[in-house]
């Protein structure tokens, strides 16, 4: 312990009020404000859940151990967290089971993602697409775990692609039955999670026929086995086997050989098929209803947002606090020098660190649009939480790797060793970037919002009629401008995320108009050509909706920390797209030039508060479990 900073390490209980030969700086309060802010109204539910994680039944798994004990361990933990509560849609409120989850991601992410199937995403879509009916039938047996279930939505063939999904739903009039069928190899269900082992139900998506005609994808509770665990007539399950990471999750395929399910398996919320099969929906349009029916689960990328950005957070308090403690060479003086007190190292850590925080703002922002929109649906709050969230999963998701990746290499060898969790958390989140949508395929259909304005549905977007929409848009071009304030105040470098957004949005519909008015190439063949200006246009997109997010963050009463990690996030994004801003005129080569060196000194400005800024984000010893960042 005598080589550790404590100057900047928040000290438990336990440690010794002195350390010898060290300076003492007390972190506590700061650590402590912190914390408020990163947990804000959920405190109560996210102490609850940490208090569950950090007993002892919730012990990291041995790196040796095998793959079907794994599975039966992670089991019997989400039971556990079933029986605290987690997951327990009829009594806590969406905020809550957000705050619940991700809280469970701080913890065994194999643990966390079966708790993510389970609840969010086969509970998830009962609760959601479901009415009373399937409510009181199912809802409490998803929370108590009776009824462990499935969410068989993607399929070999189509994976992102929910649309073109393969699975048949029949209604057959005389039987008053559907039956579910897998016509070909690609329509199988593939990389279902619970399916393998666990799962007795799941939800199928399936393109519904009735009365002789296609009504597009649906979603059934199909039973999958029985109550000793046998497949039911009809079900093929087979094991994907050992993955990457996440092994503890029993992913399995899915094939159907027409299964009867009677008529009340299908989740009828937005579409319902009477008795003589006639069907009706209170979505007229079968755009609107697909993607209305996709929408309602929007919750599901909620989640993995908050999930990566709990990973994110574990890394980093690993990795920080190990830079804390960790010395190499000789300074003038013979001492050797701490890991973060060298340039380069802050640069690998405090620009991610105050990126995490700023993800933090940016989720507490989509949670509460989603929270309220659940509570006073409109049409134009539905469309801005799904953007929203397709977004911030995509940013967060791409953020967990490169920081995680980062992380490992701050810690050298030491990184690497299974003990100090780091490998574990690479492999098994890395996966986070194809959850819930692809990450590319997810920035695409934000870009598409930004060009349209969400003028029109994502599914029925006229791709001729957007672009010359977006060419004869005039949008609030804010002036180019070469004084300080571009870079100098919270308010100037908004003004500059805006004008890249804005300037990248606008120059993408004058390229497509271009290719498709005047040069009459495909429109989806012209999209896919600019798609490298439309991630940029992304990327500018989610770098100012966090920055504004930031701006609001934990309110007046919030640490000023908090103002100098902003900054930081701002001028760490535009030192990465200052090229942009110079070569569309927006910034000055001076100014430009004068960037690095204004992240080194906020950086240097941040060094003495590192440890109380990862402490900040409530990750207890137990769930650190490194001991490289064990005190």
């Amino acid at each position: 312990m005598t080589d550790i900073a404590t100057e900047t390490v928040t000290k438990p209980a336990t440690q010794p009020e002195t350390v010898p030969g060290v300076r003492e700086v007390p972190g506590l309060a700061l650590t402590a404000a912190l914390r408020a802010v990163v947990d804000g109204p959920y405190a109560g539910v996210r102490d609850r859940v940490r208090r569950t994680l950090t007993g002892p039944d919730f012990a990291y798994p041995e790196p040796g151990i095998g793959l079907a004990e794994h599975r039966e361990q992670t089991m019997a933990k989400t039971r556990l967290l079933a029986a605290a509560g987690v997951g327990d849609r009829q009594h806590e409120d969406v905020g809550e089971r957000i705050a619940a989850f991700k809280i469970v991601g701080l913890g065994d992410l194999s643990v966390m993602v079966k708790v993510g199937v389970q609840f969010g995403l086969f509970g998830g879509a009962i609760d959601r697409l479901g009415t009373a009916y399937h409510h009181e039938r199912y809802l409490a047996d998803v929370a108590s775990v009776a009824l462990p279930g499935c969410f068989a939505m993607s399929e070999l063939g189509h994976g992102s692609d929910v649309k073109s999904l393969r699975t048949t739903a029949t209604y057959d009039v005389e039987a008053r039955e559907f039956v579910i069928d897998t016509p070909d190899e690609n329509a199988r269900k593939e990389w279902i999670g619970n399916a393998a082992v666990h799962g007795r139900a799941a939800v199928v998506f399936a393109q519904l026929e009735t009365a002789g005609e296609g009504r597009g994808v649906h979603a059934f509770v199909v039973p999958i086995r029985d109550e000793t665990g046998t497949p039911v007539p009809g079900v093929s399950i087979t094991d994907c086997g050992p993955k990457m990471g996440l092994n503890g999750v029993d992913n399995g395929r899915l094939v159907f050989d027409h299964v009867r399910v009677p008529r009340e398996a299908l989740l009828d919320r937005y579409g319902q098929v009477a008795v003589d099969g006639a069907y009706s929906s209170p979505i007229e349009s079968p755009g609107r209803r697909f993607f209305t029916t996709i929408g309602a689960l929007v919750e599901g990328r909620v989640a993995v947002a908050a999930q990566a950005i709990s990973v994110t957070e574990v890394g980093l308090t690993i990795a920080t606090r190990y830079a804390l403690r960790r010395r190499q060479f000789p300074t003038a003086d013979g001492r050797e020098q701490l890991l973060l007190d060298y340039t380069t190292h802050q640069r690998r850590l405090l620009p991610a660190i105050a990126t995490t925080y700023g993800l933090e703002a940016a989720h507490a922002e989509l949670v509460r649009r989603f929270a309220a929109n659940l509570a006073e649906p409109t049409e134009g709050g539905q469309r801005t939480v799904e953007s929203l969230a397709a977004g911030i999963k995509a940013y967060a998701t791409w953020h967990n790797t490169e920081t995680l990746d980062a992380c490992r290499q701050c810690c050298g060898g030491k990184g690497y060793l299974w003990e100090n969790r780091l490998p574990a958390l690479l492999a098994d989140s890395e996966i986070f970037q194809t959850f819930e949508g692809d990450n590319t395929v997810l920035a695409q259909l934000v870009v598409k919002g930004l060009l349209s304005g969400f003028a029109a549905d994502f599914e029925d977007l006229d791709l001729v009629g957007l672009v010359k929409l977006v060419a004869g848009k005039a949008f609030n071009r804010l002036d180019p401008r070469t004084d300080h304030q571009a870079l100098e105040s919270d308010a100037g470098r908004l003004a500059a995320f805006q004008w890249r957004e804005e300037h990248l949005v606008e120059t993408l519909g004058q390229r497509m108009k271009k290719l498709v008015v005047d040069d009459h190439v495909d429109p989806a063949e012209a999209l896919n050509r600019c798609m490298d200006h439309g991630l940029a246009a992304f990327t500018a997109h989610l770098e100012r909706v966090i920055l504004e997010a930031y701006q609001q963050y934990g309110g007046p009463e919030a640490p000023a920390v908090l103002g100098t990690l902003r900054a930081l996030f701002a001028l760490s994004a535009l030192e990465r797209g200052r090229a942009y801003f110079v070569e569309h005129g927006y910034l000055s080569a001076a100014q430009s030039r004068s960037v690095p060196g204004r992240v080194d000194a906020l950086c240097r400005e941040l060094r003495p508060y590192a440890a109380s800024l990862v402490d900040g984000f409530g990750v207890p010893d137990e769930l650190v479990a490194a001991p490289i960042a064990i005190r």
